[in-house]
Formats: C-alpha cells, sequence, structure tokens
C-alpha cells in the first residue's frame, strides 16, 4: 500500500496475541496483493481490465466494494470509487484493513491495541484505565508540529486528509478540480477506520461544504486546518481534541 503500518500493543500476555498479531500482518500483505492498483495481477486491476467479474473476486472484494457504494451515497458524490472510470477503492480500503487488523488483535485478548497505517489509526482500548491513547496531528502548515492531539479510548479512530505529505491528491469528482477554497488538511474521528477514512478523503473532496455535512454525519467529529491557518471544528470535537 506505499506506506508503512506500525503496531502498539499492550496486555499482550494472552498466547492468542502473537499468533493474531502475524496473522494481521499477513492480512495487510494479502489485502495489498488483492486490491493494489499498482500489480497488474491484482483482483482490483484485473477487474478494471474485465478479465474478472465481481463475482469471481474474493469475498473482501465484495465488501470492499459495497463499503465504497455506501461511502458514494452518503457523501453526496464526494467520495466515489470510479471517479477514474474504473474501481479503485485507494480512498477506503486502507481504513478497512488497519481496522480489521486492530480487530484481529482487540479479539485476541490484547487490553489496549493501536495500529496507525501511513498516519491514520485504528485504536481499542486504552494504555491504562486513567490513561487514554494521545495521538498528535500533524500541522500541515508547520512541518514537524502538531495541529492539534485526539484523546481516544475504546474503539475509536483517526484519519487525516490533505495535500501536506502527497501534494494535492485528491479532486472533487462533481467537477474535476482541486476542491473550492482546499483546506489544508480535515481529520476526522469516528469509532472505526474504514469510515474514518473515507470521511476525511470526502470533506477534504467537498471543500467549503465539509463543515456542514461533517456536522450533520452521525457518530463522526472533524478538526481541520484552512489554507489560510485558521482552525474549525465540529461541535462535538471537543470530547476528542
Amino acid at each position: 500500500m506505499g506506506t508503512v503500518f506500525s503496531f502498539d500493543i499492550r496486555g499482550a500476555d494472552d498466547e492468542g496475541v502473537p499468533a493474531a498479531l502475524a496473522s494481521a500482518v499477513r492480512s495487510l500483505h494479502q489485502v495489498d496483493q488483492v486490491f493494489s492498483t499498482y500489480r497488474p495481477q491484482s483482483q482490483v486491476s484485473r477487474l478494471a481490465r474485465d478479465e474478472l467479474t465481481l463475482p469471481q473476486c474474493d469475498p473482501e472484494v465484495t465488501e470492499v466494494w459495497r463499503l465504497c457504494e455506501r461511502a458514494e451515497l452518503l457523501s453526496g458524490g464526494s467520495f466515489t470509487a470510479s471517479y477514474a472510470g474504473s474501481w479503485d477503492p485507494t480512498g477506503l480500503v486502507k481504513g478497512w484493513a488497519v481496522e480489521r487488523a486492530a480487530r484481529l488483535i482487540a479479539e485476541a485478548g490484547a487490553t489496549a491495541v493501536c495500529v496507525n497505517g501511513g498516519g491514520d489509526v485504528q485504536l481499542y482500548g486504552a494504555p491504562a484505565p486513567d490513561r487514554p491513547w494521545r495521538i498528535g496531528v500533524t500541522d500541515p502548515l508547520a512541518p514537524g508540529g502538531l495541529a492539534t492531539v485526539v484523546e481516544g479510548s475504546g474503539m475509536c479512530a483517526v484519519a487525516t486528509s490533505g495535500p501536506a505529505e502527497r501534494g494535492c491528491h485528491i479532486v472533487d469528482p462533481r467537477t474535476g478540480e482541486t476542491p473550492a477554497d482546499a483546506l489544508a488538511s480535515v481529520t476526522v474521528v469516528c469509532e472505526g477506520l474504514t469510515d474514518a477514512d473515507a470521511w476525511a478523503t470526502a470533506a477534504y473532496a467537498m471543500g467549503t461544504e465539509a463543515r456542514d455535512w461533517l456536522e450533520a454525519l452521525p457518530g463522526a467529529e472533524a478538526y481541520a486546518v484552512t489554507a489560510g491557518g485558521t482552525t474549525w471544528s465540529t461541535n462535538g470535537w471537543r470530547r476528542h481534541g
């Protein structure tokens, strides 16, 4: 998937946790093999060339297909997996893969799990009963600095979209152009990284419309940095930031 993944696991005394970690790592490699648009023989690439049909693909491909359809519907088309003319679930599949990997480890008995995939994070539990996870969000306008810190425990996910790390790689699919009044970054917090990843991508693509949409989105809170350096957040952000 072209990025670095890290695992922070606490309370791993249960003998099943090391095996679950190994399984989680294998699952991430398998996702890359199946979904990568850069691998000519991945199922997604073969699907794009009409060499496979959706029913011929692994069941996970159908699952991600349906999740992409849901994200497109809920975002009014600002998230889409078919903008380029062929199906490309890149905007959702990494978050889905990280969420699934973290769940495998948590269900094996770990008391606290943090899986970080290229800066997008899925959390389970907490490092200590009175100490939540603390996730720093990079300041897109001041490299090396933090825009905010997210505190989370239980099941919590943090995803950020913007051009700071990779340049402007997100367009508004409704216009094919860079979003109007594009944000420097937008961070979304919700329970699962599948949603947080997709919502952050959609929100960045929306530009000036993002704040009202995120405010109305159930179960999600957001924090944004504008190109001019000002910030805004949804009404419930203080629970996390």
